[in-house]
């Protein structure tokens, strides 16, 4: 029997003092330059000091425990966060404080590498030998990138954006899915890019755009190294004046990399480069995004 919902999550800053001890938090001793450390600081503040992710991520959760208390499902939807409060430890203490022994731990990634997804399993597993044997086991669901109900949700977050476009505009408009990228290396270990380019695949079919490009943001580590690419600003930059509709299908609700990444870096890049630029919302709790999480809180409880 399934005890309990945990929403594992990223995490963000809710003040402006959190910033650099939450980047330290993220980074863990991982090399990165000291300029993009600073950039990234610097990106923080221009967003006011904050994130929203915490706040969306509760919402989120929230959206998932009111769908399955009308199907009468009284199971507690709880959230752990890798970097900020509130922490995967203290969210597992809490579980194993209420008793439970089966909890479904549901990651917030729906594409899969070693940074998205071992990382957060590692941390549970460490939560797991802190508390010792009283903690509850966890279990995962299966990838769920192709799962119906998230390409509906963010094939409608999409057809939002394209109706925000002039009439004249939109058959010419440049379709761009965004997502986090990473080091080759990391790639090469993983289905991540092949899960990114299925998804984007069902998504432009469902609004029947053939015609579509992937990109990658949000690069850190050593610029010597090989990233993800192309960059959504050359991408941007080589649409002639097109207009573009860029959808960051690898984010699950807006947070620095949505806000700033996209919202204002790539924005500027569109506007100094003559192209309008329309960002699709992230799924946040779209309806049908919350419908696949309450499908599979509700397979695992059927186990």
């Amino acid at each position: 029997m399934l005890d309990a919902v945990l929403l594992i999550g990223f995490g963000g800053p809710t003040r402006r003092e959190e910033i650099r001890p939450f980047l330290d938090n993220v980074l863990r001793g991982r090399p990165v330059p000291k300029e993009r450390y600073e950039e990234v600081v610097h990106h923080y503040e221009a967003m006011g000091g904050r994130s929203p992710y915490n706040d969306l991520t509760m919402s989120q959760a929230a959206a998932l425990r009111t769908r399955l208390t009308a199907e009468g499902i009284a199971i507690p939807v709880i959230v752990g966060m890798r970097n900020w409060n509130p922490y995967i430890i203290d969210a597992m203490r809490e579980l194993t404080g209420n008793g439970a022994k089966k909890v479904l731990g549901f990651i917030l990634a729906a594409h899969r590498c070693e940074a998205s997804w071992e990382r957060y399993q590692a941390s549970i597993d460490d939560a797991r030998a802190t508390i010792g044997s009283d903690a509850p086991r966890i279990e995962y669901p299966a990838p769920w990138h192709m799962h119906p109900r998230f390409i509906e949700a963010v094939a409608a977050r999409t057809s939002e954006a394209i109706a925000k476009l002039d009439p004249s505009d939109r058959k010419n408009a440049e379709l761009i899915f965004t997502a986090h990228s990473i080091p080759i290396a990391m790639a090469k270990e993983s289905g991540y890019e092949d899960q990114i380019r299925e998804s984007a695949r069902r998504v432009a079919s469902q609004i029947d755009r053939p015609s579509w490009k992937l990109a990658f943001q949000s690069r850190s580590g050593s610029p010597r190294d090989p990233w993800l690419e192309p960059d959504i600003v050359e991408v941007i930059r080589k649409l002639e004046g097109r207009p573009a509709i860029v959808v960051p299908i690898g984010f699950l609700c807006d947070h620095v990399e949505v806000l700033y990444d996209l919202d204002i870096g790539a924005a500027n890049i569109a506007r100094e480069s003559g192209v309008k630029m329309i960002r699709a919302a992230t799924v946040g709790d779209h309806p049908a995004f919350i419908e696949m999480m309450a499908e599979i809180v509700r397979e695992h409880l059927n186990r």
